[in-house]
């Protein structure tokens, strides 16, 4: 196995431990969520239990940060044949990096907006009818029966402007805005791509957007075919969440290597320079 095998299975390592972890954090303080348990004596530990979860899932998010740079850097360096290898070269320009940037950092802001993390409410003066210190923020530990949805970070910024910071939003909001990313910085190369695989891309982005706020969908059709019907559409969206997510991130996951295809030679090289 040569050196530049090795690192990319240590890219690979560290992707999984990261993803394990985050998974069994979110079990793990499911155990928390009975309100029952919320005693006196049991608040200040839950407290600091809903602190270490977020230290540790910061540090994960870190290790699968890491090991995705890994793994991308060592199949640049290996200048390999196969589709993965193929994305690597493609995204690792510069123009690429500047475009996976901007993306990543637009679709954040934007699924922020749309899925409650960003709150911008100009109506409301939260000092007001919060009784909110302006600025000030805290972590709620619980409650809350749904898997990953506790603990919160609630944050007012400004009197009008806050944060409302959900796990498994957080998690959801990084992985579409990295995919929506990825494909976007691999698009401005594959010139010749396809309709049909430009179309698979916009689906999984638009679909990945109603992942964490599946009522904004309702409330959006609602401007076309009525408040009530709307209502009633941001209703069932609610129960096709797990839907939603099943279709748009295997979409966004798949259009790279199909859009990959596009951009390899005949005898498997890149058509495009990493440089």
């Amino acid at each position: 196995m040569t050196v530049q095998d090795k690192s990319a299975n240590q890219g690979k390592k560290l992707i999984i431990l990261g993803l394990v972890t985050i998974g069994i954090l979110f079990l793990m303080y499911g155990r928390y969520q009975d309100p029952s348990l919320l005693t006196p004596g049991a608040i200040d530990t839950i407290q600091r239990i809903a602190y270490g979860f977020y230290i540790i899932m910061i540090v994960s998010f870190g290790a699968i940060a890491l090991g995705m740079y890994r793994y991308h850097r060592e199949k640049v360096e290996s200048k390999g044949r196969d589709l993965s290898s193929i994305i690597a070269l493609t995204t690792w320009n510069p123009k690429s990096r500047k475009i996976f940037v901007a993306t990543f950092i637009g679709y954040g802001i934007f699924f922020s907006l749309v899925s409650g993390t960003l709150v911008y409410q100009p109506g409301v003066d939260f000092s007001y009818h919060y009784g909110a210190e302006i600025p000030s923020g805290f972590v709620a530990p619980c409650c809350d029966e749904k898997p990953g949805y506790m603990p919160q970070v609630i944050v007012y910024l400004t009197e009008h402007v806050g944060l409302n910071v959900i796990p498994i939003n957080l998690v959801l909001q990084t992985t579409v805005s990295y995919l929506v990313g990825l494909n976007a910085s691999i698009a401005v190369n594959a010139y010749a791509i396809s309709r049909k695989g430009r179309g698979a891309s916009s689906v999984g982005a638009m679909t990945g957007l109603f992942i964490a706020c599946p009522t904004c969908a309702g409330s959006f059709m609602s401007v076309f075919i009525g408040t009530a019907s709307g209502i009633a559409l941001s209703i069932a969206l609610i129960e096709l969440q797990t839907l939603f997510i099943a279709i748009s991130i295997p979409i966004l996951f798949v259009t790279p290597y199909l859009m990959a295809k596009k951009l390899r030679n005949a005898d498997g090289s890149c058509k495009i320079s990493p440089d």
